[in-house]
C-alpha cells in the first residue's frame, strides 16, 4: 500500500507539472481551427487560436494565421489595436487586415482579398487582460492595467507563444498596430530589445515596427488635431484660436475645465460626422461623430467596416463573437468566457494607470538600435490626423534621406512619403483612422514595402510592372 501511495503521489505531481508546462507551451495542434460558423468557403492556410498564460493568473487570447503561401519563408508580424481596451480580434482581424470579415447579419463570414497573411504570418493579440476573451483569475487586474504592465504581459506572451510555435523562434519578427498601439508597439519593441540584451536570447528576432494614425506625443497630437479640424473647415477661426490657447499643453487624459469647454464648442461645430473618417457616413445609431468624447475618453479604436462601407460594423463583430458556437470553434472555454464579449472594455479605458505624455524618447532610443521604423497615416482621420504624425516626426529632428514625394498604386497616387534617417513616413490618400479599413489594397501595398524594406512604389515602377 505504501508503494502504491508513493506512486500515486508521484504521478499526481508529475501530472501537475505537465499541466503547468502545457499552460505555457501547450500543443499548437489543439489550437488549430478547422472551420468557423458562417464560413461557407475553404481556405488554403492554417490558423490557430487559444490562450497563452503570462503568469499563474492571467491568460491572453490570440488568433494566428499562417501565410497563404510558403509560410516557412515569410516573416512573423504581430498586430495590436489600441483603446486602450479594444480588441485586435474585433478590429485588426475582423474588419481590417485579417482574412475573415463579418457580414451585416453578424453570423456570416466573407474573405478579405487584401489580408496581410498574403505577405506574412500574422498574429493577433488581445491585450491587456479584460480585452476580448483575455482574462485574469483576479478581477482586480482588469482595473489595474497600464502601459508598463501591458508591455510586460505582451513580452511574456510572445516568449511563451514561441514555445508553442517553436518554428518561429529566430524568424524575422515585426510589430504593427494603430491608434493607442502608438504606445503599445514602441513600448513592446523597447521591452524586447532590453530582454534580448539582458538574456542573450534571440528567439524574438525583432527587425522593426510600423504604426498607423498613432497616439505618439500629447502636445503634437493636440496641435495636429486642432490644425487638421481648422484646415478641413470643420471648426471656426475663433474656436481654432481658443483650442490652441486653452488646450495646447493638455494631455489626452487630464484636460482642464477651460479646455473642456472649448472642446464642447468644437464638438458642436463639427456636428455628427464620423471623426475617424470625415468624408464617409457616420453611424447615426451610436452617435460616433462627437469629438468631445474622443478627447476625454481617448477611445482611439472605434472601428467600422463592411463588404461595402458600413459605419456600424462594430455591431456585427459584437454579434458574431458572442455566439457560443463561435467561441467553441475558437477554443474559448465557457468557464473563462466573458459574460458579454465587447469590442472595447470601458472599465479598462476608464481605469488606465500609466500613460506617458510622449513615446518620442523611445523612438530616439530604438532608432539607434537600427530597427526599421515606419509611421503611416490615413489623411481623412480627425482623431490622430496626419498633421499630428508629421508634428511628432518633426520633433525628432531627423535628417531627410529621401525627399517628400507621391507614391503610386495602379498608376494613381496612393499617398505621399518621406524618408528620414531611421524612420519612414507614409500617408495613405483617402484613408481614415484605420487605413486598412477604407483603403485595403493600398494598405497591402504599404505592408509589402515595409516588410521588404523597400521604398513605396513610384510611377516609373508602376509603369514598369504593368
Amino acid at each position: 500500500m505504501m508503494k502504491r501511495s508513493c506512486l500515486f503521489v508521484f504521478v499526481l505531481v508529475l501530472n501537475l507539472i505537465l499541466l503547468d508546462t502545457q499552460s505555457v507551451s501547450g500543443n499548437k495542434d489543439l489550437d488549430r481551427v478547422y472551420q468557423l460558423p458562417g464560413q461557407s468557403f475553404n481556405v488554403n492556410f492554417a490558423h490557430y487560436s487559444g490562450f497563452v498564460n503570462v503568469n499563474k493568473d492571467r491568460a491572453l487570447f490570440y488568433w494566428f494565421f499562417e501565410a497563404v503561401e510558403n509560410p516557412s519563408s515569410k516573416p512573423l508580424l504581430l498586430w495590436l489595436n489600441g483603446g486602450p481596451g479594444c480588441s485586435s480580434i474585433a478590429y485588426g482581424e475582423a474588419e481590417e487586415i485579417g482574412p475573415f470579415h463579418i457580414k451585416p447579419d453578424g453570423k456570416t463570414l466573407y474573405q478579405n482579398p487584401y489580408s496581410w497573411n498574403q505577405v506574412a504570418n500574422v498574429l493577433f493579440l488581445d491585450s491587456p487582460v479584460g480585452v476580448g476573451y483575455s482574462y485574469s483569475n483576479k478581477s482586480e487586474d482588469v482595473l489595474n492595467n497600464g502601459d508598463a504592465s501591458t508591455a510586460g504581459d505582451s513580452l511574456a506572451f510572445l516568449s511563451n507563444w514561441l514555445e508553442r510555435f517553436p518554428q518561429y523562434k529566430g524568424r524575422e519578427f515585426y510589430l504593427s498596430g494603430e491608434s493607442y498601439a502608438g504606445h503599445y508597439v514602441p513600448q513592446l519593441a523597447e521591452a524586447i530589445v532590453k530582454h534580448n540584451k539582458k538574456t542573450g536570447d534571440k528567439s524574438i528576432n525583432l527587425k522593426g515596427y510600423m504604426v498607423g494614425n498613432a497616439l505618439t506625443d500629447d502636445y503634437n497630437d493636440h496641435l495636429g488635431v486642432f490644425q487638421f479640424m481648422w484646415s478641413a473647415g470643420l471648426i471656426s477661426d475663433q474656436t481654432y484660436k481658443l483650442l490652441n490657447d486653452k488646450c495646447d499643453s493638455e494631455s489626452f487624459i487630464h484636460t482642464s475645465s477651460e479646455c473642456d469647454k472649448i472642446l464642447e464648442v468644437a464638438s458642436n461645430e463639427v456636428g455628427n460626422i464620423d471623426s475617424y473618417s470625415i468624408y464617409t457616413p457616420s453611424c447615426t445609431a451610436t452617435g460616433n461623430g462627437q469629438f468631445l468624447n474622443h478627447f476625454r475618453r481617448r477611445f482611439h479604436s472605434v472601428a467600422r467596416l463592411g463588404e461595402k462601407y458600413d459605419p456600424c460594423t462594430e455591431a456585427h463583430s459584437t454579434v458574431y463573437f458572442n455566439l457560443p458556437e463561435v467561441q467553441k470553434a475558437l477554443h474559448v472555454d465557457p468557464a473563462v468566457a466573458p459574460t458579454k464579449w465587447n469590442t472595447c472594455n470601458n472599465k479598462i479605458n476608464g481605469n488606465w494607470k500609466d500613460s506617458p505624455r510622449s513615446v518620442l524618447p523611445i523612438y530616439k532610443e530604438l532608432i539607434k538600435e537600427g530597427l526599421r521604423i515606419w509611421m503611416f497615416s490615413g489623411d481623412t482621420d480627425a482623431v490622430i490626423p496626419v498633421t499630428s504624425t508629421r508634428y511628432s516626426i518633426d520633433a525628432l529632428k531627423l535628417p531627410t534621406v529621401s525627399p517628400f514625394r507621391a507614391w503610386y498604386d495602379d498608376g494613381q497616387v496612393g499617398g505621399w512619403t518621406q524618408g528620414y534617417e531611421g524612420l519612414t513616413f507614409v500617408s495613405v490618400r483617402g484613408a481614415g483612422h484605420e487605413v486598412p479599413l477604407h483603403r485595403p489594397k493600398l494598405a497591402l501595398t504599404l505592408v509589402k514595402a515595409f516588410l521588404s524594406g523597400s521604398a513605396m512604389p513610384n510611377l516609373s515602377v508602376q509603369h514598369a510592372d504593368s
